[in-house]
């Protein structure tokens, strides 16, 4: 991709998966993340978005000195800044926008914070897009799902925005109250994230009619 850079800084989260051309606003305040940002802002722009894999959380609190470096997992988002506010202390408000997949070929040292050189996945033009029952199976499920913040959200996304395509599903798969490893499927599933949004909610539908004391598959489950 000659629009993209072969390397980016690396920000990884714990519970933060961007899809593209979702904007979210987020605020930088550790030291070696300030320095990420004053250097993105002098070149391109662009960051690479991530989420901490497995148990992170355990290995950094206990080996702080030694774990700086926690598992991310290989694909992410990039995004550009698209507004940028630097405040008096030092730290940063900003507005981050998605721009496109990219999987990390490996990761590159000499700066305080994260970098990789990366493979661009880009998803082609249209490879989001729903037919007519695609869309009308995706609503349904939502309504669902949702019940009627559902209707408004599909009223307010698709009718008043006319949201389409990879939009609307980059949009629905973002703001949906999904787990972050499903956030993360979603985002590496790429070209087939249509088919595995409506699989993700199909899935949860099922899981909530069974409740918490649904078959475990005891001597009381019908087979």
């Amino acid at each position: 991709m000659a629009e993209f850079p072969r390397n980016i800084p690396l920000f990884p989260l714990p519970n933060f998966v961007l899809f593209p051309g979702v904007k979210v606003p987020l605020h930088i305040f550790e030291p070696r993340y300030r320095e990420m940002v004053a250097d993105a802002e002098g070149t391109d722009r662009l960051i690479g978005m991530m989420l901490l894999k497995g148990v992170w959380e355990r290995d950094y609190y206990e080996q702080p000195d030694a774990y700086d470096r926690p598992d991310v997992f290989d694909l992410g988002c990039a995004g550009r800044i698209a507004e940028l506010i630097k405040l008096p202390d030092g730290r940063y408000n900003m507005v981050l926008e998605g721009t496109a997949e990219f999987r990390v070929v490996r990761e590159l040292h000499g700066r305080s914070y994260r970098q990789a050189e990366v493979e661009w996945r880009p998803l082609s033009q249209g490879a989001l897009d729903c037919d007519t029952e695609t869309l009308e199976g995706l609503r349904e499920l939502l309504f669902s799902y949702l019940g009627a913040p559902g209707r408004d959200a599909w009223h307010a996304l698709v009718e008043q925005r006319n949201l389409r395509g990879a939009e609307l599903i980059n949009f629905l798969c973002f703001h949906l109250d999904l787990t972050p490893l499903e956030k993360q499927t979603l985002l590496e599933a790429l070209a087939g994230r249509v088919d595995c949004l409506l699989d993700i909610l199909s899935f949860k539908l099922e899981e909530r009619k069974l409740g918490p004391g649904g078959p475990k598959g005891g001597p009381d489950t019908v087979q």
